[in-house]
Parts: structure tokens; sequence; C-alpha cells
């Protein structure tokens, strides 16, 4: 456990200095990062001023951000004390969740799968977790890098592992980005392969690759295009939709209608990325209106302060968004400016 020393007096009005020690000196290391550079990420993200000498550190700068970093450190901390790894990212996610009040207190929402512990890394992602644990269907909503189908594939995974139920079932619609593929070559499962790729991607990131191909080859774990649903009861199964923005409205009727005893399902998909062709209307879109205010159903709005990717993704989600929202406005977005729908004179 983190001890506190003695606080200092700050240099300024609302500042404030802070001494922390970590006791093992073996963890205060990897808490401080190589190089010091978890220290310097936390510098950065608060704008306070850290200095390490053995396993002290002293934090220095704003009482509120002189707050968030020590929360942040004994948090850190804490995690290594449970035998769990700190890299950058994980970081980062304590940053992400210490920003928010009470936030603090979703940082052990976890999936875990044997030697494989999932960790949340925002409060959407703690709450989408939570949801998928109290409800039977679940929808997760929200733009690329948030973690939605990850998430999901590693809840399903808990689930098969510890025999909660027989199978994984993990199906996208096949439908392009925009792009015409032509013909591909091969049987069924090589057409549809290209387009469940990021499934297989999530599972081969929870199992071993053996285990991986031997689920899939006895059927516990089955990997299938939308299309392959239709007339099936899919009971005490763990059901996973990805894509679903890129259903229609039959196709997702028909997809939720198959959820069968014992069984759990999660939606998820991206509003702001249709890939149907132009008049045809979102299934998922419907579907968020229909289903509101069923009990039994949830829904989880994830946003670009959720995106646990490269940190520039979530810049470029904003940047669509003011776009698109400029858009609406009845105005048009040209190369960082924006003009309406006449030409200059």
């Amino acid at each position: 456990m983190t001890r506190r020393l003695k606080p200092e007096a700050g240099t300024a009005a609302g500042d404030k200095e802070l001494g922390l020690e970590f006791p093992d000196n073996r963890l205060a290391l990897q808490l401080f990062g190589a190089h010091h550079s978890h220290l310097a990420r936390i510098e950065q993200k608060l704008e306070v001023a850290i200095d390490a000498r053995g396993n002290q550190v002293t934090l220095g700068g704003s009482a509120e951000a002189v707050d968030a970093a020590g929360r942040t450190l004994d948090l850190l901390y804490a995690r290594l004390e449970r035998g769990l790894a700190v890299r950058p990212q994980d970081v980062d996610a304590v940053l992400r969740m210490v920003s928010v009040p009470g936030g603090a207190d979703d940082i052990d929402v976890t999936v875990r799968i044997r030697q494989r512990t999932v960790v949340a890394r925002s409060r959407t992602q703690a709450a989408y977790i939570r949801s998928i644990d109290g409800h039977d269907l679940v929808f997760g909503l929200g733009p690329a890098g948030t973690g939605k189908t990850y998430l999901a594939v590693a809840k399903a995974v808990e689930r098969l592992v510890d025999g909660d139920v027989d199978r994984i079932i993990l199906s996208r619609p096949a439908v392009e980005a925009g792009e015409q593929l032509g013909f591909l070559p091969g049987n069924m499962r090589e057409k549809v392969d290209p387009y469940l790729r990021p499934l297989y991607d999530a599972l081969y990131d929870m199992l071993p690759a053996p285990q991986v191909v031997k689920r899939l080859e006895s059927g516990e774990i089955e990997v299938a295009p939308l299309a392959f649903m239709r007339g099936r009861t899919l009971a005490n199964a763990f059901v996973i939709l990805d894509e679903a923005q890129n259903t229609t409205a039959v196709q997702m009727k028909m997809f939720l209608t198959r959820l069968g005893e014992n069984a759990r399902m999660v939606i998820t998909g991206d509003l702001s990325q249709v890939d149907l062709p132009k008049g045809t209307h979102s299934g998922l879109r419907h579907a968020l209106r229909v289903l509101d205010g069923v009990p039994g159903i949830d829904f989880v709005h994830f946003t670009d302060a959720d995106v646990v990717r490269h940190p520039l993704v979530a810049r470029i989600v904003r940047a669509y968004h003011r776009a698109e929202g400029q858009l609406r406005a009845g105005t048009e977005y040209e190369g960082g400016r924006t003009s309406t729908d006449e030409p200059e004179a």
C-alpha cells in the first residue's frame, strides 16, 4: 500500500506538494516505467511536476492535478500488487478514470479468462461489462476504437471457459466498406472470412491459437455471416452481432428473434459508419427506436472519450463528428474550413 509522506506547502496560491512512498522497490520501478516514462506520461497529461528518488515521489502543481496524480499512482501501484502489468495504455486508462467523479470506482471491473485479465479502460467500458453481466440483450454503440467488440468477445470467452454457455456464435453482415471487391475465390468459408477477420483477431487475443482452432472445428465457436442465421434458434450460447449498423431492419429483426433459452446476445455498431446502399435504412437505427424501453434490453453508448486505440484515433473521431455536425447544419466541410453549398462569387 502507498504511504503518504507529510505534505509540504505549495509555492503559490492554489498549489500543492505531496510526497508518496511505495514499500516494494521492485514494484516501484515497474510503476515509474523505463526511464520514468510512466511518470512522464502523468506529468504531461495532468501538468504536474514529479520528482522521483528511490521508491519515493514528490508531486507538485495545482491541488486538483496533484490529487489526480496521487490517485493515479495509488491505483496503478494497487494493480501491480495484484500481479497485473502496468503498460503505457494502462496509465492512460487510469488517467481517464480519475478525470471524472467516481471514475476510480470502475478500475477493478475486469473480465477474467484463466491466465488472462482484461481490465476496463473507461467508465463506459466498465458500465458495458456490468451491463452484459446483468442483461440478456445489450447494444454497444459508438465510434471505432472504444472496445465494443473486443470486450464482448472477452465476455463470451469468459462464459465459455467457465461453462456458463456451450458455444459462442459471432456474426457480421457481409457488407463491403464502400468498395466493390468483386468475386472472391475459394469455398464458402474462404469467401466470407475476410469480412469476419476482426472477430477472429479478438478470439486469438483471448485464447491460445490451438484452442481457437480446436473450438472452431468442434463447433464450440462459430464465426458466420449474418445470412447464415435465418431459421436457427441460438440456445445455450453467447451470441455477438458486430457491425450491426450494416444490417437492414428485416435482418435485425431476424437476428434478434434467434435468441433461445440460456442465451445472451450483444449487438455492436457505429451509426456514423453505415456502408449500406444509398436509400437503405440501418436496421440498428430502427432497432434503437423500436426497442427503447423494452425490459431486459440495455443500451450502452460510447463516445470519442472512450477511444482506447492510438490517441490520434480519438482526435480523428472528434474531427469527423464536427464535420458531420456542420453538414447537418447546412454547411459543407472542405479542407479544414466550412462553406455554404453555394459556390463562391
